[in-house]
């Protein structure tokens, strides 16, 4: 299948562009027997990545910092090459700045606010990949080619104008376990269109809009079953809404309604 004969399965220009850059750095590996990559992909750009690599011939592999990383980089490498080596030269890829907040900030910052820090910066989302807080501070994993700019320039912030700022190699990742708020909904039902209407505090109508423009993902799979029926332990990904797992089922209501606890990755 050739290039014009990918493009034409896909009628958003988002996609139409994600699938000819991968096309391109497919076809740049291939003929010059050099490592290409993608930028950071979310779990919907992922899920179409992974579509179009199952029709094509290269070696890859995904990559995001650390085995759980929601946002990953696409490494594509040459035959000559095996995975091994290309798993040793991550660094080549990647980086993490660390922020380490002085005293009187420790505990006070959330993920948003180092992500809107960034996105100050005037980076794309695509340059960076998660961002794992701590009360502490955090480390953020960015393409290499811009961590320097990113360190030198969220000094530059309020906000981190007193914090210590490095570029670490991404070998030296801290394991850092995601917070967790815990909520409790009530849905009529199980089926996903109930639970996401409820968790991105919308209506069913719009549920299911969100469900079929592929924006949710269950346990890290696109599913566009408006009827999937959700079960305790489910991790739920709605994108720009948030990560949502399904923790119980703790009965009905009296007027037979489900009520789910469910925790709110922050």
């Amino acid at each position: 299948m050739n290039k014009s004969e990918l493009l034409e399965k896909y009628s958003k220009p988002e996609e139409k562009l994600l699938v000819s850059k991968l096309l391109d750095k497919i076809e740049l590996c291939n003929k010059r027997n050099v490592i290409t990559t993608t930028d950071f992909l979310d779990l919907y750009q992922k899920n179409i990545v992974e579509k179009v690599l199952k029709t094509v011939e290269c070696n890859f592999i995904f990559f995001g910092g650390y085995s759980e990383a929601t946002r990953v980089m696409l490494i594509i490498y040459p035959k000559k090459l095996t995975i091994q080596m290309v798993e040793e030269n991550y660094k080549n890829y990647m980086e993490i700045v660390r922020i380490e907040l002085p005293k009187s900030n420790i505990g006070e910052y959330r993920h948003k606010d180092y992500l809107s820090g960034i996105m100050k910066l005037g980076i794309k989302r695509e340059k960076f990949g998660d961002i794992l807080v701590e009360n502490y501070g955090a480390d953020i994993i960015v393409s290499k080619d811009i961590s320097k700019y990113i360190q030198s320039n969220l000094l530059g912030l309020t906000r981190f104008s007193k914090s210590k700022i490095e570029i670490v190699d991404i070998s030296n990742i801290k394991k850092v376990e995601m917070k967790k708020e815990e909520i409790k909904i009530i849905v009529p039902s199980l089926r996903l269109d109930s639970v996401v209407a409820q968790l991105s505090n919308t209506s069913r109508t719009k549920a299911n809009e969100i469900i079929l423009d592929s924006r949710v993902f269950i346990n890290y799979e696109e599913q566009k079953r408006t009827d999937k029926q959700i079960k305790e332990k489910d991790i739920i990904v709605i994108r720009g809404k948030g990560k949502f797992e399904i923790d119980k089922v703790e009965g009905n209501t009296r007027k037979n309604k489900q009520i789910l606890i469910v925790k709110k990755y922050v």
